[in-house]
Parts: structure tokens; sequence; C-alpha cells
């Protein structure tokens, strides 16, 4: 997957480099001369010199192609009009920003746009949202340890009950929406083709989940 990473600092950083590790094209954006040194002799990736919400600077870092965009610089005005320009004019389809202040995070969420207000989970929460992609985090609790999910039932789970979806502690169902109408199901609920299927998920149980409703992790 193409990934463009504004920003080497901690966050940034820590990202690139998981991306960069599990075989995706990583990109990062960094107005510092010394980011591809910091970066480390592991990093596989490009750096390009700049800001990321300026458009010669997105181009040459082949915004166009990119899956995804992390705004992760210092500066939360920064990352909100990068992520706005990636999402909004590029329309790159999995934008992440990393945002300070909290109650921004909780406003540009509002809006539809998904923000990471903490750096003790940082990195990874970010690396979770953007590798998997097939699996739509609706809304994250506290400061992401659990994390809403919505998928659409695939034709492997049609005729299975709610049960083979459900490990305790890690994944649990909340609700079914079938035809316009949401119900809270019961262990015994049979899912159909087309559902819509919310679930409750620890980021640390995001790939079993892919595997149980039979999803293929992007790299």
């Amino acid at each position: 997957m193409k990934v463009i990473v504004m920003g080497s600092g901690r966050v940034g950083g820590q990202v690139s480099l998981l991306l960069s590790n599990q075989g995706h094209e990583v990109t990062v954006i960094d107005h510092d001369g010394n980011a591809k040194s910091r970066l480390g002799p592991d990093f596989k990736g490009r750096v390009v010199r700049g800001v990321g919400f300026d458009r010669s600077v997105l181009m040459e870092a082949n915004v166009e192609t990119a899956e995804a965009f992390v705004a992760a610089s210092s500066s939360d005005n920064a990352n909100i009009i990068a992520a706005r320009i990636a999402r909004n004019i590029f329309h790159v389809p999995r934008v992440v920003a990393r945002l300070y202040d909290p109650l921004r995070a909780e406003i540009y969420q509002r809006l539809g746009l998904f923000t990471i207000s903490t750096t003790n989970w940082g990195a990874e929460r970010i690396f979770e949202v953007v590798t998997h992609n097939d699996l739509d985090v609706a809304y994250s609790f506290g400061r992401g340890e659990v994390s809403l999910v919505a998928i659409e039932a695939t034709p492997q789970l049609a005729g299975r009950n709610v049960q083979h979806l459900t490990v305790a502690g890690e994944i649990i169902v909340v609700s079914i929406t079938r035809n316009g109408q949401a119900f809270i199901p019961m262990l015994g609920s049979e899912f159909k083709e087309g559902d819509q299927i919310h679930l409750v998920v620890l980021p640390t149980a995001m790939e079993r989940l892919e595997q149980m409703v039979g999803l293929e992790r992007r790299m």
C-alpha cells in the first residue's frame, strides 16, 4: 500500500518505520533536511522535503496515487489543513490526523476526520487504522483501548451466528442492521449476506477479526 506520512517526529517516525517494515511503500514529508537520517537505516521509504499542505510537495510525494495519508507533524493546524486537503481535494481513501488538543480532535472527528489525540498509543493505533483498511473504525473509546468497528457481512459469514464472531474480552457484536432496521443480536442470531455489523474490538484483535470474517490484510 502507498502511504504518505507528514512528520517524522516521535509518532510520525514510528508509524513510518512500522509501515515500511511491513512492506508498505512509504513517503515521508518533512520540512527538516535531516529527516532521512533521523528515520535511520531501517527505513526503506523516501523523504520529500517541505510541508504537507503545499500542493507541489504533495504532488512530488505522489498524493494522487496514495492510499493513505497520515498527518503527524507537531502542529495541530498544519495537520488539520493537510488532512483536509488530502481527503477533500485529492480524495485519499484513508486519512488520519494527529492532534495534540483533545477538544479539536473531538470537533474534527464529528466532521468526519479521523483523529488521534494521544502520543502514548498514537503510532500503534494509526498503524492499525491504516493497515486494517477493510475494517471501518467508526469510533474509538477512551484513549483508543476499544474500537467500534463496522463491517458488511461477507458470503463467508452468511448463515453463521453471532457466537462465531465473539471472543470474550476481545470481540463482541453489539448491533446488526438489516434492511434499514437495527437490532441487538443474541449469540444465536444468524448473519445474512449484506448485514451491517457493528462490533467492539480491541486493537490487538483486529487481525484475528479479519481472519474470522474472511478479509485479507492489505500489504
